[in-house]
């Protein structure tokens, strides 16, 4: 398909056509129109990773993601591709970046030990752990809890791409698929999903809500770190410990229900 044809149609005439014939000229065009996405994308991933990996890797991982999600989006499913793209750029990094694990032993040890003991203690408790209730189960001082919360911030991205498995091996879903509008956060709305997805969505509604608040922020509305500082009126560094803590506790919710489900 020539340009000029290309570029009096609509974007969704031009995904139909593709969904049909495979044009490679189409796929192209997209591959063109939405790379600045990837970009994008990968310079969020970037924000707190290690200096051994560089941004134009995470580029060249996102890339995979792009192509794939152009291959399998489907328009009739009323989401938008840039929607449906950037989890599957972003999967595609965070894939990559699992296969060469590039988290550190040491860090990737302690992201466990806090996973387990905010798990225990909300178990326990029935309601979420403060600081000062994990730092304490931790043997460990409240400063210290913080500063370790900025040592795994790194991690914690990647650990919210993470397939949730439940008991049957077709029950699959992300929990980053299900960090959506507060106003979508509601259980009963989820009608066409097994449990898992509620149990996710549950999850993410019992958060306290500053930590609620950044995850929303953060995934859905698309805002920089930074950007959430200044709606929130804290620091950057504080939004990061916030959305850091918000994985553990969901991620522990997640173990909880796991043992219950086993």
């Amino acid at each position: 398909m020539n340009e000029q044809v290309m570029a009096s149609s609509t974007e969704e005439e031009l995904w139909k056509k593709y969904r049909n014939k495979k044009d490679p000229s189409i796929r192209d065009y997209f591959v063109k129109k939405y790379a600045p996405l990837v970009k994008y994308v990968a310079g969020k991933v970037a924000v707190g990773k290690p200096q051994n990996v560089e941004f134009d890797d995470l580029v060249g991982y996102g890339v995979f993601g792009l192509f794939d999600a152009i291959e399998k989006f489907d328009p009739e499913k009323h989401v938008k591709f840039k929607t449906y793209a950037v989890t599957r750029i972003r999967g595609s990094i965070f894939d990559e970046l699992r296969s060469i694990d590039w988290v550190p032993r040491s860090v990737r040890q302690k992201s466990r030990e806090v996973e387990e003991t905010i798990s225990n203690l909300e178990a326990q408790l029935g309601r979420a752990a403060n600081d000062d209730e994990i730092a304490r189960a931790m043997h460990i001082t409240v400063d210290d809890f913080q500063e370790l919360m900025f040592k795994i911030s790194g991690t914690s991205i990647m650990s919210i791409n993470d397939v949730w498995h439940g008991s049957e091996e077709n029950d699959k879903v992300s929990i980053i698929d299900n960090i959506e509008a507060p106003s979508s956060l509601n259980p009963e709305m989820i009608v066409e999903k097994d449990e898992i997805k509620k149990i996710i969505i549950q999850a993410i509604n019992d958060l306290p809500e500053k930590e609620k608040k950044v995850l929303v922020l953060y995934y859905y509305e698309d805002l920089t770190l930074k950007e959430i500082g200044q709606v929130l009126s804290v620091t950057e560094s504080r939004v990061s410990q916030l959305h850091t803590k918000a994985i553990m506790r969901l991620r522990a919710r997640l173990l909880n229900v796991k043992k219950g489900i086993a």
